[in-house]
Protein backbone atom coordinates (compact mmCIF):
# COMPACT_ATOMS: atom_id res chain seq x y z
CA UNK A 1 0.00 0.00 0.00
CA UNK A 2 2.75 2.60 -0.10
CA UNK A 3 2.45 3.52 -3.15
CA UNK A 4 -1.07 4.74 -2.56
CA UNK A 5 0.44 6.71 0.88
CA UNK A 6 -0.67 10.59 -0.58
CA UNK A 7 -0.97 13.02 2.61
CA UNK A 8 -3.79 14.64 2.68
CA UNK A 9 -4.47 17.56 4.30
CA UNK A 10 -5.91 17.48 8.26
CA UNK A 11 -8.68 19.06 7.99
CA UNK A 12 -9.60 17.03 4.81
CA UNK A 13 -8.62 13.86 6.80
CA UNK A 14 -11.43 15.22 9.74
CA UNK A 15 -13.66 15.80 7.25
CA UNK A 16 -13.60 12.40 5.95
CA UNK A 17 -13.72 10.42 9.41
CA UNK A 18 -16.61 12.46 10.35
CA UNK A 19 -18.61 12.35 7.04
CA UNK A 20 -18.91 8.34 8.71
CA UNK A 21 -20.29 9.52 12.29
CA UNK A 22 -22.84 7.77 13.53
CA UNK A 23 -25.51 8.46 16.13
CA UNK A 24 -25.31 6.98 20.02
CA UNK A 25 -28.24 6.18 21.85
CA UNK A 26 -29.54 7.20 25.22
CA UNK A 27 -30.82 5.01 28.35
CA UNK A 28 -32.26 6.26 31.51
CA UNK A 29 -30.32 6.21 34.71
CA UNK A 30 -30.88 6.99 38.13
CA UNK A 31 -30.18 10.52 39.39
CA UNK A 32 -27.45 9.72 41.79
CA UNK A 33 -25.65 8.25 38.79
CA UNK A 34 -25.82 10.50 36.38
CA UNK A 35 -22.96 13.39 37.54
CA UNK A 36 -20.75 13.89 33.95
CA UNK A 37 -22.70 12.51 31.99
CA UNK A 38 -24.92 14.55 28.84
CA UNK A 39 -29.00 15.09 28.88
CA UNK A 40 -30.46 13.65 26.04
CA UNK A 41 -33.34 15.71 26.41
CA UNK A 42 -34.24 19.01 27.64
CA UNK A 43 -35.11 19.78 30.83
CA UNK A 44 -38.38 21.99 30.49
CA UNK A 45 -39.93 23.11 33.98
CA UNK A 46 -43.02 21.00 34.30
CA UNK A 47 -44.25 23.70 37.14
CA UNK A 48 -43.02 26.98 38.41
CA UNK A 49 -40.57 27.75 40.73
CA UNK A 50 -41.60 28.79 43.59
CA UNK A 51 -44.71 27.43 42.71
CA UNK A 52 -46.23 29.13 45.60
CA UNK A 53 -45.89 32.53 46.97
CA UNK A 54 -43.20 32.21 49.54
CA UNK A 55 -41.36 34.16 52.38
CA UNK A 56 -37.99 34.74 52.37
CA UNK A 57 -37.63 35.35 56.09
CA UNK A 58 -39.06 34.55 59.52
CA UNK A 59 -41.77 37.42 60.92
CA UNK A 60 -45.18 38.41 60.12
CA UNK A 61 -47.10 37.58 57.25
CA UNK A 62 -50.11 40.95 56.99
CA UNK A 63 -52.06 43.21 54.60
CA UNK A 64 -49.54 46.05 53.71
CA UNK A 65 -53.08 48.51 53.91
CA UNK A 66 -53.20 48.05 57.36
CA UNK A 67 -49.66 49.33 58.09
CA UNK A 68 -50.65 52.92 56.27
CA UNK A 69 -51.10 54.94 59.75
CA UNK A 70 -48.13 53.23 61.20
CA UNK A 71 -44.92 55.36 62.17
CA UNK A 72 -42.43 55.88 65.15
CA UNK A 73 -45.03 57.47 67.58
CA UNK A 74 -47.69 55.45 66.30
CA UNK A 75 -47.53 51.52 66.48
CA UNK A 76 -50.55 49.30 64.86
CA UNK A 77 -51.33 45.90 66.45
CA UNK A 78 -52.05 42.79 64.73
CA UNK A 79 -54.13 39.95 66.39
CA UNK A 80 -51.65 36.62 65.55
CA UNK A 81 -54.38 34.14 64.00
CA UNK A 82 -52.05 31.12 63.18
CA UNK A 83 -48.62 29.99 62.74
CA UNK A 84 -46.81 28.08 59.97
CA UNK A 85 -43.21 26.62 58.88
CA UNK A 86 -41.31 25.72 56.20
CA UNK A 87 -43.47 23.00 54.36
CA UNK A 88 -47.02 23.70 56.07
CA UNK A 89 -50.00 25.22 54.31
CA UNK A 90 -51.91 28.32 55.48
CA UNK A 91 -55.39 27.41 56.66
CA UNK A 92 -57.02 30.39 57.96
CA UNK A 93 -57.38 33.60 55.55
CA UNK A 94 -56.08 37.13 57.00
CA UNK A 95 -58.90 39.70 57.26
CA UNK A 96 -57.83 43.44 58.62
CA UNK A 97 -55.63 43.87 61.94
CA UNK A 98 -54.51 40.11 61.54
CA UNK A 99 -51.16 38.35 61.06
CA UNK A 100 -50.13 34.74 60.65
CA UNK A 101 -46.57 34.31 62.85
CA UNK A 102 -44.60 32.80 59.10
CA UNK A 103 -41.29 30.64 59.06
CA UNK A 104 -38.65 31.34 56.40
CA UNK A 105 -39.97 29.17 53.31
CA UNK A 106 -43.60 29.38 54.26
CA UNK A 107 -46.50 29.71 51.79
CA UNK A 108 -48.20 32.99 52.16
CA UNK A 109 -51.43 32.79 53.69
CA UNK A 110 -54.59 33.78 51.80
CA UNK A 111 -55.23 37.74 52.18
CA UNK A 112 -51.45 38.81 53.05
CA UNK A 113 -49.40 40.68 50.61
CA UNK A 114 -46.33 41.71 52.32
CA UNK A 115 -43.87 40.03 55.24
CA UNK A 116 -42.65 42.43 58.51
CA UNK A 117 -39.44 40.38 59.60
CA UNK A 118 -39.14 39.28 63.12
CA UNK A 119 -36.30 42.64 63.37
CA UNK A 120 -38.80 45.38 63.31
CA UNK A 121 -41.77 43.77 65.13
CA UNK A 122 -43.00 44.01 68.79
CA UNK A 123 -44.57 40.88 70.30
CA UNK A 124 -47.07 40.73 72.84
CA UNK A 125 -50.06 38.85 74.69
CA UNK A 126 -53.34 39.88 76.53
CA UNK A 127 -54.48 36.87 78.21
CA UNK A 128 -53.68 33.90 75.92
CA UNK A 129 -54.41 35.66 72.63
CA UNK A 130 -50.68 36.23 70.90
CA UNK A 131 -50.33 40.15 69.19
CA UNK A 132 -47.47 41.83 66.92
CA UNK A 133 -47.08 45.52 66.80
CA UNK A 134 -45.13 47.58 63.98
CA UNK A 135 -44.27 51.44 63.73
CA UNK A 136 -43.77 50.87 60.26
CA UNK A 137 -45.61 51.60 56.60
CA UNK A 138 -44.67 48.24 54.33
CA UNK A 139 -45.69 47.99 50.70
CA UNK A 140 -47.79 45.60 48.72
CA UNK A 141 -45.44 42.75 47.28
CA UNK A 142 -42.70 43.86 50.28
CA UNK A 143 -40.45 40.79 51.29
CA UNK A 144 -42.55 37.82 49.47
CA UNK A 145 -41.20 35.27 46.47
CA UNK A 146 -43.90 35.10 43.94
CA UNK A 147 -45.09 32.39 42.51
CA UNK A 148 -42.97 31.78 39.53
CA UNK A 149 -40.52 34.52 40.11
CA UNK A 150 -37.49 31.99 39.05
CA UNK A 151 -38.99 29.76 36.30
CA UNK A 152 -42.36 29.70 35.05
CA UNK A 153 -44.29 26.58 33.98
CA UNK A 154 -43.11 25.43 30.65
CA UNK A 155 -39.64 27.89 30.74
CA UNK A 156 -37.15 25.58 28.77
CA UNK A 157 -34.21 25.31 31.63
CA UNK A 158 -31.38 23.54 29.88
CA UNK A 159 -30.42 22.37 26.66
CA UNK A 160 -30.38 18.34 25.68
CA UNK A 161 -26.21 17.76 25.58
CA UNK A 162 -25.44 19.51 28.26
CA UNK A 163 -22.91 17.87 30.93
CA UNK A 164 -24.68 17.30 34.25
CA UNK A 165 -22.92 19.01 37.01
CA UNK A 166 -23.80 19.56 40.45
CA UNK A 167 -26.01 22.91 39.47
CA UNK A 168 -27.74 20.66 36.44
CA UNK A 169 -28.48 17.92 39.15
CA UNK A 170 -30.37 20.18 41.29
CA UNK A 171 -32.67 21.27 38.44
CA UNK A 172 -33.21 18.18 37.82
CA UNK A 173 -34.11 16.97 41.55
CA UNK A 174 -36.28 20.24 41.80
CA UNK A 175 -38.10 18.73 39.03
CA UNK A 176 -38.44 15.35 40.05
CA UNK A 177 -36.29 13.73 37.53
CA UNK A 178 -35.49 10.29 39.44
CA UNK A 179 -34.65 9.10 36.29
CA UNK A 180 -32.67 10.76 34.00
CA UNK A 181 -32.76 10.26 30.21
CA UNK A 182 -28.46 10.52 29.20
CA UNK A 183 -26.48 9.46 26.16
CA UNK A 184 -25.09 6.19 26.35
CA UNK A 185 -21.59 5.66 26.62
CA UNK A 186 -20.22 4.42 23.56
CA UNK A 187 -17.68 1.29 23.68
CA UNK A 188 -14.63 2.15 22.28
CA UNK A 189 -12.48 -1.43 21.68
CA UNK A 190 -8.69 -1.30 22.19
CA UNK A 191 -5.74 -3.07 20.99
CA UNK A 192 -1.79 -2.62 20.96
CA UNK A 193 0.27 -4.07 18.12
CA UNK A 194 3.86 -5.02 18.17
CA UNK A 195 5.81 -7.60 19.64
CA UNK A 196 8.31 -5.12 20.67
CA UNK A 197 5.67 -4.32 23.86
CA UNK A 198 5.69 -5.39 27.59
CA UNK A 199 3.11 -5.40 29.78
CA UNK A 200 3.25 -2.35 32.29
CA UNK A 201 4.38 -4.67 35.23
CA UNK A 202 7.26 -6.54 33.61
CA UNK A 203 11.22 -6.01 33.34
CA UNK A 204 12.39 -4.22 30.79
CA UNK A 205 14.25 -6.62 28.35
CA UNK A 206 16.40 -5.89 25.46
CA UNK A 207 14.72 -4.48 22.30
CA UNK A 208 11.15 -4.09 24.33
CA UNK A 209 9.34 -0.95 25.51
CA UNK A 210 6.30 -1.14 28.02
CA UNK A 211 2.86 -0.41 26.64
CA UNK A 212 2.03 2.82 26.91
CA UNK A 213 0.17 3.52 24.26
CA UNK A 214 -2.96 1.26 25.71
CA UNK A 215 -3.23 2.83 29.23
CA UNK A 216 -3.14 6.43 27.40
CA UNK A 217 -5.59 6.16 24.73
CA UNK A 218 -7.72 4.36 27.49
CA UNK A 219 -7.74 7.49 29.37
CA UNK A 220 -8.60 9.51 26.63
CA UNK A 221 -11.64 7.50 26.05
CA UNK A 222 -12.37 7.95 29.36
CA UNK A 223 -12.09 11.84 29.65
CA UNK A 224 -13.80 12.15 26.49
CA UNK A 225 -16.85 10.51 27.86
CA UNK A 226 -16.95 7.21 26.39
CA UNK A 227 -16.29 3.44 27.99
CA UNK A 228 -13.19 1.48 26.90
CA UNK A 229 -12.55 -2.05 25.93
CA UNK A 230 -9.01 -3.53 26.03
CA UNK A 231 -8.06 -6.67 24.20
CA UNK A 232 -4.61 -6.64 24.84
CA UNK A 233 -1.03 -6.43 23.13
CA UNK A 234 -0.69 -8.50 19.86
CA UNK A 235 2.10 -9.83 18.16
CA UNK A 236 3.15 -9.22 14.75
CA UNK A 237 1.46 -12.31 13.49
CA UNK A 238 -1.09 -11.77 11.03
CA UNK A 239 -3.48 -14.52 11.46
CA UNK A 240 -3.72 -14.12 15.34
CA UNK A 241 -4.30 -10.49 15.33
CA UNK A 242 -6.45 -10.65 12.27
CA UNK A 243 -8.85 -12.61 14.65
CA UNK A 244 -8.47 -10.34 17.56
CA UNK A 245 -9.56 -7.33 15.33
CA UNK A 246 -12.53 -9.03 13.75
CA UNK A 247 -13.83 -10.13 17.19
CA UNK A 248 -13.41 -6.80 19.05
CA UNK A 249 -15.19 -5.02 15.75
CA UNK A 250 -18.24 -7.11 16.32
CA UNK A 251 -18.68 -5.92 20.55
CA UNK A 252 -17.69 -2.14 19.85
CA UNK A 253 -18.68 0.58 18.51
CA UNK A 254 -15.35 2.25 16.84
CA UNK A 255 -12.23 0.49 16.98
CA UNK A 256 -8.82 1.55 17.63
CA UNK A 257 -5.02 -0.17 17.08
CA UNK A 258 -2.06 1.33 18.07
CA UNK A 259 1.04 0.77 16.17
CA UNK A 260 1.38 -1.51 12.80
CA UNK A 261 0.02 1.29 10.15
CA UNK A 262 3.33 1.79 8.67
CA UNK A 263 5.18 0.34 5.78
CA UNK A 264 7.36 -1.88 7.28
CA UNK A 265 7.50 -5.41 6.73
CA UNK A 266 6.05 -6.07 10.37
CA UNK A 267 3.53 -3.18 10.20
CA UNK A 268 0.15 -5.61 9.68
CA UNK A 269 -3.17 -3.16 9.80
CA UNK A 270 -3.31 -2.62 5.87
CA UNK A 271 -3.41 -6.37 5.09
CA UNK A 272 -6.21 -6.61 8.16
CA UNK A 273 -7.75 -3.78 6.62
CA UNK A 274 -7.93 -5.52 3.14
CA UNK A 275 -9.05 -8.97 4.59
CA UNK A 276 -12.15 -7.03 6.33
CA UNK A 277 -13.21 -5.55 3.45
CA UNK A 278 -12.82 -2.30 4.83
CA UNK A 279 -13.02 0.76 3.04
CA UNK A 280 -9.53 3.20 3.89
CA UNK A 281 -10.44 6.20 4.41
CA UNK A 282 -6.76 8.07 4.16
CA UNK A 283 -3.62 6.29 5.56
CA UNK A 284 -1.40 9.32 5.13
CA UNK A 285 -1.81 12.71 7.01
CA UNK A 286 0.19 16.45 6.19
CA UNK A 287 0.58 16.84 9.67
CA UNK A 288 3.48 16.03 12.61
CA UNK A 289 3.50 13.78 14.43
CA UNK A 290 0.96 11.25 13.21
CA UNK A 291 1.41 11.29 9.66
CA UNK A 292 0.67 7.85 8.89
CA UNK A 293 -2.46 7.65 11.23
CA UNK A 294 -4.87 5.53 9.21
CA UNK A 295 -8.56 5.76 9.22
CA UNK A 296 -11.19 3.17 7.60
CA UNK A 297 -14.81 1.95 7.79
CA UNK A 298 -15.76 -1.57 8.11
CA UNK A 299 -20.09 -1.77 7.70
CA UNK A 300 -21.39 1.11 9.85
CA UNK A 301 -17.98 0.62 12.62
CA UNK A 302 -14.92 3.30 12.30
CA UNK A 303 -11.36 1.49 12.51
CA UNK A 304 -8.67 3.84 13.60
CA UNK A 305 -4.97 2.83 13.19
CA UNK A 306 -2.87 5.31 15.35
CA UNK A 307 0.52 5.91 15.63
CA UNK A 308 2.95 3.15 17.88
CA UNK A 309 4.75 6.20 18.70
CA UNK A 310 2.93 7.91 22.13
CA UNK A 311 2.77 11.37 20.68
CA UNK A 312 1.83 10.46 17.69
CA UNK A 313 -1.18 8.21 18.96
CA UNK A 314 -2.18 10.80 21.57
CA UNK A 315 -2.36 13.30 18.74
CA UNK A 316 -4.36 11.73 16.28
CA UNK A 317 -6.92 10.57 18.84
CA UNK A 318 -7.57 14.17 19.79
CA UNK A 319 -8.16 15.02 16.42
CA UNK A 320 -9.60 12.07 14.90
CA UNK A 321 -11.71 10.26 17.27
CA UNK A 322 -12.67 12.31 20.32
CA UNK A 323 -14.75 14.60 18.06
CA UNK A 324 -17.12 11.74 16.84
CA UNK A 325 -17.50 10.37 20.42
CA UNK A 326 -18.23 13.98 21.34
CA UNK A 327 -21.19 13.69 18.76
CA UNK A 328 -22.63 10.07 19.85
CA UNK A 329 -22.76 12.07 23.27
CA UNK A 330 -24.74 14.64 21.69
CA UNK A 331 -22.30 17.48 22.42
CA UNK A 332 -23.20 20.17 19.93
CA UNK A 333 -19.53 21.29 20.30
CA UNK A 334 -18.03 18.24 19.35
CA UNK A 335 -14.24 19.75 18.60
CA UNK A 336 -11.51 21.15 20.45
CA UNK A 337 -11.73 24.43 21.24
CA UNK A 338 -9.36 26.85 19.82
CA UNK A 339 -7.86 29.97 20.71
CA UNK A 340 -4.89 32.75 20.09
CA UNK A 341 -2.23 32.27 22.47
CA UNK A 342 1.17 34.20 22.65
CA UNK A 343 3.70 31.81 22.00
CA UNK A 344 6.36 31.94 25.47
CA UNK A 345 9.30 30.94 23.89
CA UNK A 346 10.97 30.68 20.45
CA UNK A 347 10.00 27.43 18.02
CA UNK A 348 12.75 27.28 15.54
CA UNK A 349 11.50 23.78 13.82
CA UNK A 350 10.84 24.61 10.16
CA UNK A 351 7.08 23.09 9.58
CA UNK A 352 6.51 21.06 5.78
CA UNK A 353 3.40 19.88 7.35
CA UNK A 354 0.56 21.35 9.94
CA UNK A 355 2.21 20.62 13.51
CA UNK A 356 0.68 20.05 16.50
CA UNK A 357 2.84 20.46 19.43
CA UNK A 358 2.24 19.52 22.86
CA UNK A 359 1.53 22.72 25.29
CA UNK A 360 0.79 23.87 28.17
CA UNK A 361 -1.13 27.48 28.22
CA UNK A 362 -0.45 29.76 31.03
CA UNK A 363 -2.05 33.19 31.33
CA UNK A 364 -0.04 35.93 32.20
CA UNK A 365 -1.07 39.60 32.53
CA UNK A 366 -4.36 39.20 30.61
CA UNK A 367 -2.81 37.24 27.97
CA UNK A 368 -2.95 33.70 26.81
CA UNK A 369 0.73 32.02 26.55
CA UNK A 370 1.41 28.92 25.15
CA UNK A 371 4.92 26.69 26.19
CA UNK A 372 6.00 23.48 24.37
CA UNK A 373 5.73 20.80 27.52
CA UNK A 374 8.72 18.86 26.60
CA UNK A 375 10.74 17.77 23.47
CA UNK A 376 8.33 17.55 20.45
CA UNK A 377 9.31 14.36 19.01
CA UNK A 378 6.82 11.74 18.02
CA UNK A 379 8.40 8.86 20.21
CA UNK A 380 8.62 11.42 23.18
CA UNK A 381 5.81 10.70 25.71
CA UNK A 382 7.45 12.44 28.82
CA UNK A 383 6.01 15.49 27.01
CA UNK A 384 1.77 14.60 27.13
CA UNK A 385 2.31 14.47 31.30
CA UNK A 386 2.02 17.89 31.68
CA UNK A 387 0.09 18.70 27.87
CA UNK A 388 -3.01 20.92 28.08
CA UNK A 389 -3.43 22.19 24.50
CA UNK A 390 -2.13 21.49 21.29
CA UNK A 391 -0.02 24.59 19.62
CA UNK A 392 -1.22 24.58 15.70
CA UNK A 393 1.85 25.42 13.81
CA UNK A 394 0.86 25.83 9.72
CA UNK A 395 2.65 23.75 7.39
CA UNK A 396 5.20 25.73 5.40
CA UNK A 397 6.44 27.79 7.96
CA UNK A 398 9.89 28.33 8.97
CA UNK A 399 9.74 28.46 12.95
CA UNK A 400 8.21 30.57 15.35
CA UNK A 401 9.79 33.15 17.72
CA UNK A 402 8.43 34.33 21.36
CA UNK A 403 5.75 36.82 21.46
CA UNK A 404 4.17 35.34 17.87
CA UNK A 405 0.89 34.80 18.15
CA UNK A 406 -0.03 31.06 17.44
CA UNK A 407 -3.76 29.10 17.50
CA UNK A 408 -3.95 26.19 19.96
CA UNK A 409 -6.56 23.30 21.06
CA UNK A 410 -7.54 23.61 24.78
CA UNK A 411 -7.73 19.34 25.61
CA UNK A 412 -9.30 19.88 28.78
CA UNK A 413 -12.09 21.61 27.70
CA UNK A 414 -15.37 20.16 27.99
CA UNK A 415 -17.18 22.15 25.40
CA UNK A 416 -15.48 23.24 22.50
CA UNK A 417 -16.75 24.26 19.19
CA UNK A 418 -19.07 23.61 16.44
CA UNK A 419 -16.39 23.03 13.43
CA UNK A 420 -12.80 21.77 13.36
Amino acid sequence: MAELRKPIPVKEAVERVWENRQDGYTEYISITDCDNRRLAEDIVAAHPVPSFPKSPYDGFAIRSEDTQVAGRNQPVSFKVIEHIGAGQVPEKRLHEGEATRIMTGAQIPAGADCIAMFEICQTYEEGDQPYMSIKRKMDSGQNIIEEGSEVAEGEMLIPKGTIINPGVKAVLATFGYSEVKVSKKPVVGVIATGTELLDVDEELQPGKIRNSNAYMIASQITRAGADYCYYGKLKDELEASYATVAKALDEVDILITTGGVSVGDFDLMPDIYDRLGAEVLFNKVAMRPGSVTTAAVCGDKLLYGLSGNPSACYVGFELFVRPLLQHRLGNQQPFLKRVKAELAEAFPKANPFTRFVRSYITYENGQLQAVPSGIDKSNVVTSLAYANALMVLPGGTRGFKAGDEVEVLLLENQEGQGEF
